[in-house]
């Protein structure tokens, strides 16, 4: 291997060094990932240099040596996050090296895999082939749709980084190993949402996102060895210390609520958020939202048809992340596929403290209420659409005119 690839590898290994020392203080983790991790790197500049995979952010990575990994983001050696420069420009690196959607409770979703081979497509295989690999796997992922033929082309689009107006083996190698990821089609089915990162290239199953430039929507960032002795409790009362102004709170929040709308019913189906929790939101300098880990967001067809008659005790099997919850049929012992609290309950219980510390005390009252009426807000109630948009418009309403005449907004 040449220099330029040793060099992003190398950066890569310094990184993981601090995730090393880490997991030496957690029984039963197996280090051995961190040398997987070190090996990732070394493959994908292998297939770029032998023309199996291409992107835009190959060249970058494996021969100019202009694409930088940073501060680690994460702290699993299987949802690697780091902050990044390419090209003089800030950005997100993601190195997720996984496989396909499959359920198996307890553990990720899309679990880490040793090496992606980037076995298909196969040589030989035509686009018009090509568009008919993509379109059977949304039809699995999203559901019947009517629309999936518009995706596919949109995919062909995104997948042609040289933008030359054709799509070459290795750039279709690489897309079809992203294509496996949730976060990677999100950021397509959305990209052209205020609140959805914007992608700036890929190189196999790497790929790099826009900078964002607070990556948590509230708290502090302290050594993690200090984290090791701060009770949770403690931990939450203190990071609500650290938060923008209540206008600017206000105004993180509204952009929740409309990435909410974004995923709920859209053109391709609906997306169950299923790890709602803050460090998986940030914003940028102007108080917008955006999303800074989605691959806990999961399309709801693909969920339902994976979990329906899963093995169950009770309705603690039943439950992917930490807000995706069925509940378990005891005359079956198998789970049901509905899910129970949908995506804008589960932002207004994360979004409670945070707007009602500080609010103005001529709104407080109402928006507590709101926040509680949001709450409770269940998948299987009357009507839960009509109560859904209701709930949001209002609550959004609420905050915009509080908010629209202040300075710091």
């Amino acid at each position: 291997m040449d220099r330029g690839a040793w060099k992003a590898a190398g950066l890569f290994l310094f990184c993981k060094k601090v995730h090393l020392y880490h997991f030496f203080l957690i029984p039963h983790v197996n280090d051995t990932i961190w040398y997987l991790s070190f090996s990732d790197i070394i493959h994908l500049c292998d297939k770029y240099k032998t023309g199996v995979i291409d992107g835009p952010a190959c060249n970058s990575l494996c021969v100019t040596e202009t694409l930088y990994f940073g501060k680690c983001l994460s702290t699993k050696p299987n949802n690697q996050i780091y902050l990044g420069i390419w090209d003089n420009l800030p950005g997100v690196v993601k190195c997720q090296m996984e496989q396909a959607l499959h359920l198996d409770f307890g553990t990720e979703l899309e679990p880490r895999k040793e090496i992606v081979l980037f076995d298909k497509p196969t040589r030989g295989t035509t686009v018009q082939k090509f568009k008919e690999m993509v379109y059977s796997l949304f039809k699995a992922k999203l559901g019947d749709q009517g629309n999936l033929s518009e995706l596919v082309n949109l995919i062909l689009t995104v997948a042609d980084g040289d933008k030359d107006g054709q799509v070459s083996l290795g750039e279709a190698k690489s897309a079809w190993a992203l294509l496996q990821l949730n976060e990677f089609l999100l950021m397509v089915i959305l990209q052209d949402k205020e609140h959805t990162p914007k992608l700036m290239g890929f190189c196999g199953d790497l790929y790099v996102m826009e900078s964002v430039e607070y990556t948590s929507l509230y708290g502090i960032s302290l050594p993690w060895v200090i984290e090791l002795f701060i009770p949770s409790g403690f931990r939450r009362s203190m990071d609500q210390l650290f938060t923008p102004s209540w206008p600017r709170k206000a105004k993180i929040a509204i952009g929740l609520l409309e990435f909410v709308e974004d995923v709920f019913h859209g053109p391709y189906g609906n997306f169950l958020m299923c790890d709602t929790s803050a460090k998986n939101l940030g914003y940028n300098d102007k108080y917008d939202l955006k999303m800074v880990d989605m691959r806990k967001i999961v399309p709801e067809t693909n969920l339902k048809e994976l979990i329906k008659d899963r093995h169950c005790e009770s309705d603690l099997d039943c439950v992917y992340g930490t807000d995706c919850r069925t509940s378990c049929d005891q005359s079956t012992m198998k789970c049901t596929s509905e899910v129970i609290q949908p995506n804008l309950a589960k932002a207004c219980q994360l979004l409670k403290d945070y707007l009602l510390r500080g609010a103005p005390s001529e709104i407080r009252e109402e928006l507590e209420k709101q926040l509680y009426s949001c709450i409770a807000l269940k998948v299987t109630a009357n009507q839960m659409e009509m109560e859904h948009s209701l709930i949001l418009n209002n609550l959004k309403t609420l905050l915009w005119k509080k908010i629209s005449y202040t300075n710091d907004s």
